[in-house]
């Protein structure tokens, strides 16, 4: 009886070694998080009344539940919140936050948009232009986009339609870095000097992309049209490179949708930052 008890003592211990083990291979990035999302699909009619338009709320919100470091779920929490829907609710539970919100966007509807619609209701306009131009739609969708080591790019797109031709869409990167707790901007990444020459990156990507030899021709195809092409901070991160992001009007119409741009880091080694530990441990 002792043996077989000091034998199922030796198991459990190996055993116990084994997953101690595995854990620490299977997540060996900063915090070792874990994450989830909060879903709302929330639809109100004017007045109360579903025979009325009505606006329609959809969010999809990714958030830290669990890691080594308190500190740092909640600090990154504050900062998915604030990005997302806005500073005021930044020191709020993701919970909390998107009820609020959720209650704000439908009574800022209602307040708004019934004494309007009651107008044009008077005024006797008609019924089917009503239901278009009075029919809001809005969508706030995030997601961990990567997760490695010490970086965490947090990706938010949002949809919003409030009458007109179309709508407005975009989409913003939050680069984190883990070991500091804050935002990654280019001026961390890269040397002094750099936006010149990181400009004419820009343009001879560009013109790869599209198979064209001057920026002439982008301009031609629509290119630096409705903006100028410079570098943005709405970039994200991976081991392969660095994507700057220009949203629809940024550099070029709507009908062109978002502008990527990829260079590889190789191509940016002479502007890099000496000290950049952040890319050092991301880089392939």
């Amino acid at each position: 009886m002792k043996k077989q008890t000091v034998s199922l003592l030796v198991l459990l211990l190996a055993a116990s070694g084994f997953f101690f083990s595995c854990g620490n291979t299977m997540n060996k990035n900063t915090g070792a998080l874990e994450f989830d999302s909060i879903q709302v699909n929330e639809t109100a009619h004017l007045f109360g009344d579903t025979a009325k338009p009505a606006c329609n709320l959809v969010i999809n919100f990714a958030y830290a539940t669990r890691s080594s470091d308190v500190k740092l779920k909640d600090s990154l929490n504050t900062f998915f919140l604030s990005a997302c829907f806005g500073d005021k609710y930044m020191t709020m539970t993701p919970e909390e936050a998107i009820k609020k919100y959720t209650e704000k966007y439908v009574n800022d509807y209602r307040k708004d948009l019934e004494p309007m619609y009651r107008k044009d209701e008077q005024d006797k306009e008609d019924g089917a232009s009503m239901e278009a131009w009075y029919s809001y739609y809005k969508g706030i969708e995030s997601n961990i986009q990567l997760y490695i080591k010490n970086l965490l790019v947090y990706r938010i797109d949002y949809n919003e339609y409030t009458g007109g031709a179309h709508g407005i869409y975009m989409s913003s990167f939050l680069n984190m870095d883990l070991r500091t707790l804050s935002p990654v901007r280019l001026d961390d990444l890269f040397a002094s000097d750099y936006k010149d020459a990181l400009t004419d990156l820009l343009w001879n990507q560009l013109m790869a992309d599209n198979k064209v030899a001057t920026r002439q021709e982008l301009e031609d195809l629509g290119y630096a049209t409705t903006g100028e092409l410079e570098p943005t901070e709405n970039f994200y991160l991976d081991p392969e490179g660095i994507t700057f992001y220009y949203n629809v009007y940024d550099i070029a119409p709507y009908v062109m949708g978002p502008v990527k741009i990829t260079l590889p880091y190789e191509a940016m080694q002479h502007l890099l930052s000496d000290d950049n530990g952040i890319l050092d441990s991301i880089k392939n």
